[in-house]
């Protein structure tokens, strides 16, 4: 059911969530031997029967949801590669497009990492998710008791309600935050996020909630 593009921690968090949801995934890596590594691990996670496969990138995907699960310095190379497969299928954009020192994003003025790599491969839909949400909290679906807002935001109604569906599946609490533009808002939450955890001390272990 989803591809996972990518073998390291976010791809462990997202893959344990979408286990849980009872989704089949498929992870995809540069070295076999690690992608095999983490499908084996992420087999414990697995609900109602869901399977986890590995491979490594370049084989073929036949998966409707692809999961972005790479830096962003990464992403548009990777996509060139696939993009003849991926026409009219939906590509979830998980980066946080930071410079080198981690205090800004290297996007140009009036765009985001979501609407840039959506240029790389047109045919696609694109939705932004999952790049306010550390990995270690992906893996437990929450922080101290409240399940994980997971905001998203896509120019799709149809493709963002298939992700909100396995999102609220496996245990989160998707949002829907609007057109792909809104990227450039959760993009900027994202680095704010991030260069909090020093400040707090949180130890990327924290979340960012919106209560009622």
């Amino acid at each position: 059911m989803v591809t996972i593009l990518g073998t390291g921690n976010m791809a462990r968090g997202i893959g344990t969530r979408l286990l849980a949801a009872g989704a089949d995934v498929t992870l995809l890596g540069t070295q076999a031997a690690k992608a095999e590594a983490l499908a084996a691990e992420l087999r414990g996670a697995a609900s109602g029967g869901a399977a986890v496969k590995s491979g490594v990138v370049g084989d073929p995907i036949a998966d409707e949801i692809i999961v972005l699960a790479v830096p962003y310095a990464a992403a548009g190379s990777l996509l060139q590669r696939y993009a003849t497969q991926l026409g009219g299928r939906t590509v979830v954009d998980i980066t946080n497009p930071l410079n080198a020192t981690y205090d800004g994003l290297v996007t140009p003025p009036g765009s985001s990492a979501a609407e840039e790599l959506a240029h790389v491969v047109p045919e696609a839909t694109l939705v932004k998710a999952f790049n306010t949400t550390f990995a270690q909290t992906l893996v437990a679906g929450q922080v101290a008791g409240q399940p994980l807002d997971v905001f998203l935001a896509g120019d799709d109604a149809a493709a963002k309600a298939r992700l909100a569906q396995l999102v609220q599946a496996g245990g989160m609490r998707p949002i829907d935050a609007g057109p792909l533009q809104r990227a450039r808002q959760l993009e900027a939450l994202g680095l704010l996020h991030i260069t909090l955890q020093s400040t707090l001390g949180t130890g990327f272990a924290s979340a960012v909630k919106i209560l009622p």
